[in-house]
């Protein structure tokens, strides 16, 4: 399984506009309810239901957004960067700049949990993430991810 398949060239924006969390979590979503044809709305509302639950900001500078919705068939990623990053509620309350966005089918509960843990190792490498922070348009964030995809 690699972050590739299930990444889009539509859902990475390399320049998120977005100044909070939830603007965010809009900006991130509106590629995959063009994509998947599921309402921008209920999409929305599934990943700020999730962060009721908790954060999804994981500190250091990192947020992996992520939820389930019933009209889902595949797994499907976004990717969005944020240079000087937003107040995301992460756990070490610094701004979070990097975003991997997650939304799964209600029924996908393994391979969903093993995709967040892939995501979440390839994040810890700091020279990923210096990869993507330096990353101008979508090219550049495939190849960043391309880069590291193989060895995770």
């Amino acid at each position: 399984m690699k972050i590739l398949d299930f990444l889009h060239r539509e859902t990475i924006i390399p320049n998120l506009k977005s100044t909070d969390k939830k603007g965010v979590l809009e900006e991130l979503s509106l590629p995959v309810a063009g994509i998947t044809g599921i309402s921008h709305g209920e999409l929305v509302k599934v990943l700020v239901q999730r962060e009721h639950l908790g954060s999804t900001g994981i500190g250091g500078g990192i947020g992996i957004p992520h939820g389930k919705h019933k009209n889902l068939t595949s797994l499907i990623l976004g990717v969005g960067l944020r240079r000087g990053g937003v107040n995301f509620d992460a756990i070490d309350e610094k701004p979070t700049q990097i975003f991997f966005l997650l939304l799964a089918p209600n029924d996908s509960t393994g391979l969903h949990l093993k995709l967040l843990a892939r995501i979440s190792r390839m994040l810890k490498e700091k020279s990923f993430t210096a990869c993507l922070l330096d990353a101008g348009d979508v090219d550049e964030v495939l190849e960043c991810i391309e880069a590291v995809d193989e060895t995770f």
